[in-house]
Parts: C-alpha cells; structure tokens; sequence
C-alpha cells in the first residue's frame, strides 16, 4: 500500500475483458490483500458468470442495473456477501449491470 491518498477517476483506468467469461469487463481499483480485488465489473444484459466459490470472502453492491443471483433479483442499491469457500452463482446480468465487487483473496475455481 502507499503511503498517500490516491484516486481513480470515471474514465481512467482501463476495463479488462476476461476471455473465459464472455460479456465481462473489470476495471482494478485496487488491491486490498495479496490475491485479493476491489474492482468495478460490467456484465452485458444476457451475460452469465457460472456457478463459482472464492477461497475469501466476497462483497458486492449493485451500482446500475439487474442481476439475478442467490435465488433473487438484485437492482441497484442492492448489497450481498459471500462467505469464503460459499457455493454461488450462476450471476445472470438481466440488463447491462455494473457492480463493486471486494474480495479479500484469490479468484477460486469456475463451473463447479
């Protein structure tokens, strides 16, 4: 970590497309622990992130858009956790979405 404040400003950065999630952009804010995120994702109406499990806890708040996962329908404004080595997912971005995600470790394994 630094020792001075810093900043990322709308349009800075640039959003990374993940190629073994098609329709997923993320943009790294910030990395709070070694392996860990805080990040911005953007998910295109129609994209479907699989069922998944994180070695770390997980936080998520729904910036713009609706996404379903969980069991529920989640608009903007919406707030989850995901404990560590939770089984969770399928993600199914049901307009364009964008969220803020922080997770404290490793990504973890997809398609379990």
């Amino acid at each position: 970590m630094t020792t001075r404040q810093t900043f990322a400003d709308p349009g800075e950065g640039g959003w990374l497309r993940i190629d073994f999630l098609p329709g997923v952009e993320l943009l790294p804010l910030a990395q709070p622990v070694p392996e860990g995120s805080i990040h911005r994702a953007r998910l295109a109406a129609g994209t479907v992130i699989p069922v998944h499990t994180h070695p770390a806890d997980e936080y998520v708040l729904v910036l713009s858009g609706t996404v379903e996962t969980g069991g529920r329908r989640c608009e903007a404004g919406t707030f989850w956790t995901t404990p560590a080595q939770t089984r969770q997912g399928p993600h199914v971005a049901v307009t364009d979405v964008e969220l803020l995600t922080v997770r404290l470790g490793a990504m973890g394994p997809f398609g379990e």
